[in-house]
């Protein structure tokens, strides 16, 4: 028995695997080797075992494998070395998209600048009007008014009207991506009084009752003491309407 260990121990010290060589061997033997078939198991020499088991074990090692450990068998003398893979990266998670946030609730009120708006009464099938009302404790001398109606099918301008007086400023109309949008600027030098002001735009609209939930307004304002504010909101559908 310790000439049998004395033999191994020698094998074992004058190995070098050729990793190359090995797997060519292996692919060839693979290549010829029949589908087995029922066949006697033939009982194999502790020699040859051994030397199986330490020429599979230097190719897994020149393959790129680690030995993990070594565990004692119940067989006196006899060693069996347990093989693994070296452990894959973890995965990339990737989350869902961020929700885009909800738009701005309507701010009715900063400051001494408040806002009101509403759908004219005095509408019909055909032809519409929405009302700002804007009143202001302080005189301002920066106005901006925005007013935005959706393109709920056949929106086109009719007009538009404020009570301030038409020249203090200037008013543009423009369809900007199915939009109407009408903006009043208050011309520089000019003053809007403390009190209330209305400002109304018109249109024609396709037949029937048009809804008004996609339209909304904006005015921005600066005191004459250089405080600015913004107030915004949408319009309440005239009382006969549904919209």
């Amino acid at each position: 028995m310790e000439d049998l260990k004395r033999r191994l121990r020698d094998a074992a010290a004058a190995h070098a695997p050729d990793r190359d060589g090995m797997l060519e061997r292996v692919r060839h033997g693979m290549s010829r080797t029949p589908r087995p078939g029922p066949r006697t198991a033939r009982p194999l020499s502790w020699p040859r075992v051994t030397l199986a088991t330490l020429a599979s074990t230097a190719a897994l090692v020149a393959g790129g494998y680690t030995i993990a450990s070594t565990v004692q068998t119940n067989h006196p003398g006899r060693e069996a070395a347990t093989i693994t893979a070296a452990p894959a990266p973890p995965s990339t998670a990737f989350g869902a998209p961020t929700p885009s946030a909800p738009p701005a609730p309507p701010r009715t009120q900063d400051g001494p600048l408040r806002s009101d708006g509403a759908v004219d009464p005095h509408i019909n099938a055909y032809w519409s009007q929405s009302n700002i009302t804007l009143q202001t404790g302080a005189p301002l001398d920066a106005l901006t008014l925005e007013v935005r109606i959706a393109q709920t099918g056949g929106v086109a301008s009719t007009g538009a009207w404020r009570t301030l007086p038409e020249g203090d400023f200037t008013l543009t109309t423009a369809d900007e991506g199915g939009t109407l949008t009408y903006r009043w600027t208050l011309k520089p030098g000019r003053t809007v009084p403390p009190g209330q002001h209305v400002f109304a735009v018109q249109y024609n609209h396709a037949p029937g009752s048009r809804a008004v939930t996609a339209d909304a307004y904006t005015a921005t304002a600066t005191t004459t003491t250089g405080a600015p504010h913004t107030v915004t909101g949408t319009f309440r559908p005239a009382p006969s309407a549904t919209g």
